[in-house]
């Protein structure tokens, strides 16, 4: 795989307007012998009047396993799958390769469909939050979403039938979403979640972050973009264009904590302590990442965190980076473990 998808599927790039950068892609995978792939057009009422403008309806990936076409009577398990930064959900589905885990998992009798949605905004990243600016895409996820798959498709239209996986931003929506809605998901996993504890500024990063201009959005900076959309997803503000944001810093120059606390109130690390019934309820918590990624330290403090109030989880530190691995430990670890949770319609 190139380089720039490796850092796309990590960090972020985006604009306002059109994108400054093309969209960087990963090749369409074959479709195994008995899979079907869909992608709908799934509308948003949880996105509408979002101040950036992103669409509300989105693409979404829809693999089904071979049984859905030969037994029309039989109800399927389903799994979404949350992308990262600056990447589309039809590019990380590509890059995953899905249609080859759902049929590899078929043939060991375990049958999924398997949901990629497109969550890509006008700034890079909807960071799986609920925001005015961006637009509501955790409620998305757990309303919108799941119910267009349950009405459209023979899923197991209860919470056993449901699994979250994400990976990097999409682990940490993994973690948010699950936390905020329990009642919709079974069991959970975050790969490499980016994003778990709360994020400081110092006040001349935070000077930088408030000089933000139009060019600097479309400049292509994936360190700067990063910071920018999780900016617009916790600090969002309709009194603040362009951007629609409060930036963290004070009127006499210091960080403005409060602007510190709303970005706080967004970390899984900080949301564990309050969301302990939630977690507990799950079947099945997993959390893995590379001891090469950067994210590790996070991940780490995540997983301290569950075992401090014992919340009974799967944890792995593997040999690998951010990014190497993680569709074969898709395939190979995380579906065989949902299948030990989830109701498999059996």
């Amino acid at each position: 795989m190139k380089k720039p998808l490796l850092a796309a599927l990590t960090l972020a790039s985006a604009v306002f307007a059109q994108p400054a950068i093309a969209q960087i892609t990963a090749p369409a995978p074959e479709i195994p012998a008995g899979i079907t792939v869909e992608a709908p057009m799934v509308a948003g009422a949880t996105l509408e009047g979002n101040l950036e403008g992103n669409s509300l309806t989105r693409e979404v990936m829809v693999v089904l396993p071979p049984s859905y076409a030969t037994d029309p009577e039989r109800r399927f398990p389903v799994v979404y799958y949350l992308h990262g930064f600056f990447i589309t959900g039809r590019n990380f589905y590509n890059y995953m390769n899905v249609p080859q885990a759902v049929a590899d998992n078929a043939a060991q009798g375990n049958e999924f469909i398997v949901v990629v949605p497109d969550t890509l905004t006008r700034m890079g990243g909807s960071m799986y939050s609920n925001s005015v600016t961006t637009g509501n895409f955790r409620d998305f996820i757990a309303t919108d979403l799941v119910s267009y798959i349950d009405s459209h498709y023979r899923t197991i239209p209860t919470r056993e039938g449901r699994g979250l996986v994400g990976h990097s931003m999409g682990g940490y929506g993994t973690w948010v979403v699950a936390m905020e809605h329990p009642e919709v998901f079974d069991s959970i996993w975050a790969q490499s979640a980016c994003c778990v504890s709360p994020r400081m500024e110092t006040p001349e990063s935070a000077a930088r972050m408030a000089a933000t201009t139009q060019a600097d959005v479309e400049s292509g900076n994936f360190g700067l973009l990063a910071g920018l959309a999780s900016a617009v997803a916790w600090a969002p503000n309709p009194q603040k264009p362009p951007f629609f944001v409060d930036w963290p810093l004070a009127e006499d120059g210091s960080v403005d904590m409060m602007v510190i606390a709303r970005w706080a109130n967004n970390s899984p690390l900080a949301m564990v302590s309050s969301h302990i019934s939630a977690l507990e309820s799950f079947d099945g918590v997993g959390l893995d990442v590379g001891d090469k990624d950067g994210l590790v330290r996070d991940d780490t403090l995540i997983h301290q965190e569950l075992e401090k109030f014992g919340i009974d989880h799967r944890w792995e530190v593997y040999d690998g980076t951010h990014t190497d691995k993680i569709g074969a430990r898709f395939k190979d670890l995380v579906l065989p473990w949902m299948a030990e949770h989830l109701d498999m319609g059996e």
